[in-house]
């Protein structure tokens, strides 16, 4: 599978592993690397030190390309390119930001960058700035979306219509029929998070796996629509993150509660924050990331060789 994602990427197949806060860390991006597709550290949340070490990390454990993912609003976010940079990293995508504050930089090094985008006018916004392309992500996805609740079927093929930059899409994808789809509506690869957490390489705890795996259509929620939107499993702290919001919590009351939380049992599902997409419902089953690419590029060639027959 080659076309423009592939190049930037450096990789075999168009697939991004989303970055998840303290979760997708040097040991998951090299896994994801490791099968073809590519892995990507997430830098939020880490000191300088540690993000070094993870992308140190990555490095001893393949030789293929990795990035890591940047939210351009955190106060560290120069500190994290400047370190990717530094370190040999050639691709890293942006996200919760304006990509104009850190793409001089970005040029300057002559590292490729996507950006996350969730309207059509974040994308040409985007394209204007410079960036190689955008990763279309619809409301469908998990973890903090986009606060106008577009859906990924009719996000990305408005995209691709807007601008002449690769798009990659991502929301509720996780098997090969996604992946066809995404292809369809005119994307040149896809991201995906939540499918990832349930591999058996992901670092979370079993009782996080099993919610995934226990998941129905309608098991996630948004739970601060005013604030910073966020997807995660249907729990109680979900809903009382919902009902703060709703009367009318400022956004450091919720961090605060969120925090609380946070530090709490994981063993208890109830009361803790669990990030996933609704695309829970479709994982059946905990598999290595390896057997996960493979059986998803299988099932995309035999679904769009079928399709080719059909139509």
């Amino acid at each position: 599978m080659k076309n423009r994602v592939t190049e930037i990427l450096g990789t075999e197949y168009p697939i991004i592993q989303g970055a998840m806060r303290l979760i997708t860390l040097g040991e998951m991006a090299a896994a994801v690397s490791r099968s073809g597709a590519f892995g990507v550290i997430g830098a939020s949340g880490l000191e300088g030190d540690r993000l070094r070490a993870e992308i140190r990390k990555a490095r001893t454990l393949t030789d293929k390309p990795f990035g890591i993912n940047i939210p351009v609003y955190r106060p560290n976010a120069s500190e994290a390119l400047e370190i990717a940079i530094e370190e040999g990293v050639k691709t890293v995508i942006t996200s919760a930001g304006d990509p104009g504050k850190v793409i001089k930089r970005v040029k300057e090094a002559g590292v490729r960058m996507l950006q996350v985008v969730a309207t059509v006018d974040m994308a040409k916004k985007a394209e204007a700035v410079g960036v190689d392309g955008v990763i279309a992500v619809g409301f469908e996805g998990g973890g903090h979306v986009g606060r106008d609740e577009v859906a990924t079927m009719v996000l990305v093929p408005q995209v691709v219509d807007a601008v002449k930059i690769p798009v990659v899409a991502a929301g509720g994808i996780g098997d090969g029929r996604g992946l066809v789809a995404a292809m369809a509506l005119g994307a040149e690869g896809i991201q995906m998070g939540t499918r990832f957490l349930a591999t058996k390489e992901c670092p979370i705890e079993e009782t996080y796996k099993q919610a995934i795996l226990e998941a129905k259509d309608n098991g996630t929620i948004i739970a601060a629509r005013k604030g910073y939107p966020l997807r995660v499993f249907k729990n109680n702290a979900a809903m009382m993150i919902r009902k703060m919001d709703e009367s009318g919590a400022g956004q450091e009351e919720i961090n605060a509660y969120v925090d609380k939380i946070i530090r709490g049992s994981q063993d208890d599902r109830e009361n803790r924050l669990m990030s996933a997409g609704q695309v829970s419902g479709m994982i059946k089953g905990i598999v290595s990331v390896d057997e996960l690419i493979r059986n998803m590029v299988a099932e995309a060639r035999s679904i769009a060789q079928s399709l080719g027959k059909s139509f």
